[in-house]
């Protein structure tokens, strides 16, 4: 039970107050960015569902239309469920999900209006919405893709929304715009065909007051804070790297904050107070998607793509220890170095952020094949396959209550038991394209599909 519904029954009623507690975020309740606190995935503290059926209601607490097309997140604080989205004018957009190699752009250069929408946690209702712009998106997107990919974040005051070229969006709990910040021109695609254009993606972090952005585009390389009070930038640090679609990850260090960042030519930290470097590396792939996560000492990082130098490992994990300092050597496999826990190649995720879990972190490629390993050695423990191979993985593993949750672009969602052996639980259908990484909260799982967001878990 939350914190909020608690309080709600000492008062004597059995209403849910609607209004989010600011503060630290609650672990299990809350959930306020990309893969909740910390970008970790990891949901605990309540009894989650194993089965679930959309069609027949079995386990569905609430559906709620969504209009637009969107991959962005929910994200959830207290009885607050937030989510973006982009709407045409023209209605219905084309989007191609699968296996398939060809980097088109989507032909829907219309006028979208860019959407924050608040719902009640509870039941789903619409509470409120908000137009942060209504204008023609200045770049295109991949088929796969959509104009609105970054989740939004928020610190139970704030929530920030991130259209890229459109803006960086913040508006109160009760959906009061505080701010907003153009970042200037951001086309993002392949450093190896700068003629394709697809479309943001990284997403916004709040920490200790401040909005932390990465920018990763093909005029544009660069990361940096601003204040969520205001919006003034407090600095803001270049990047030499290639695009790419990675969200930056917040980490604690001693009395203060380190900000992860992932990438190609630089993978690294800067500190929260002031933008300055703490360490790098360079050697990733050339495509660089997932975002980094850290635990128990350790910074887990990985890319899929080729890499751009010669001699670069081809589809890395690198495992950096946070006490890293300064320009670091690439690692190898047999050599790691005094910085580097352990690497693998050729096992690398392209598009999903990797699952730390309880002693294993789990690495799923876009057609399905897990890996995973133990977490503090490197040493593999799992190798299967979700689904037939036919099918594409975009979403990111989340867990909770001893599940891992694997979403396919089909809306498949295989459900696996958390360990060193593998097993499966259950496999669900959501019924609709779901590419977005769901939610959990207070023993709920709250899904992004193609037109709706659905929670699943018992009604209250």
């Amino acid at each position: 039970m939350s914190l909020m519904r608690w309080a709600a029954l000492i008062a004597g009623t059995t209403s849910v107050i609607a209004v989010a507690i600011a503060g630290d975020p609650r672990p299990g309740v809350d959930w306020p960015q990309f893969r909740g606190i910390g970008a970790a995935g990891v949901g605990d503290g309540s009894p989650l569902p194993a089965e679930w059926d959309v069609s027949s209601g079995k386990n569905i607490a609430w559906k709620t239309p969504i209009p637009g097309l969107a991959h962005s997140s929910p994200i959830v604080w207290g009885e607050r469920v937030f989510v973006t989205t982009a709407a045409a004018d023209s209605g219905e957009t084309e989007l191609k999900v699968g296996l398939y190699g060809a980097g088109d752009s989507a032909a829907d250069m219309v006028e979208h209006a860019f959407k924050l929408y608040c719902l009640d946690r509870a039941s789903g209702k619409i509470l409120w919405e908000q137009t942060c712009v209504k204008r023609v998106p200045q770049f295109k997107r991949h088929t796969k893709a959509t104009h609105c990919n970054s989740t939004p974040a928020t610190d139970g005051r704030h929530v920030v929304a991130l259209f890229g070229s459109e803006g960086l969006y913040c508006y109160t709990v009760d959906g009061k715009l505080k701010w907003k910040v153009d970042l200037g021109p951001l086309d993002v695609g392949p450093h190896d065909a700068t003629e394709l254009q697809w479309g943001f993606a990284s997403s916004p972090i709040i920490v200790a007051d401040r909005v932390v952005v990465q920018c990763d585009a093909k005029q544009a390389h660069f990361i940096a804070a601003f204040d969520v009070a205001d919006g003034r930038e407090l600095w803001r640090t270049a990047r030499d790297d290639v695009p790419g679609w990675a969200t930056p990850t917040a980490m604690k260090a001693g009395d203060g904050w380190q900000v992860l960042m992932n990438g190609c030519k630089h993978i690294g930290a800067v500190d929260l107070a002031d933008g300055r470097g703490i360490w790098r590396m360079s050697g990733g792939g050339g495509i660089p998607v997932p975002a980094p996560v850290a635990g128990d000492g350790l910074i887990y990082l990985t890319s899929n793509h080729r890499p751009i130098r010669e001699g670069d490992p081809l589809k890395p994990i690198f495992v950096v220890r946070a006490s890293a300092r300064g320009e670091l050597p690439l690692p190898t496999e047999e050599q790691p170095g005094e910085h580097v826990a352990w690497m693998k190649t050729g096992r690398g995720n392209y598009m999903q952020t990797p699952l730390v879990y309880r002693g294993i972190a789990y690495f799923c490629n876009d057609n399905g094949a897990l890996t995973a390993y133990d977490a503090a050695s490197g040493e593999q423990v799992i190798r299967e396959r979700l689904g037939t191979g036919k099918t594409g993985f975009s979403a990111s593993a989340v867990a909770g209550d001893g599940k891992i949750y694997f979403t396919s672009e089909e809306g498949d969602v295989h459900v696996v038991s958390a360990g060193k052996t593998f097993e499966r639980v259950a496999e669900n259908h959501m019924g609709e394209v779901c590419m977005a990484t769901p939610a959990i909260s207070d023993g709920r799982i709250i899904f992004r599909t193609r037109g709706s967001v659905v929670c699943i878990g018992t009604r209250r």
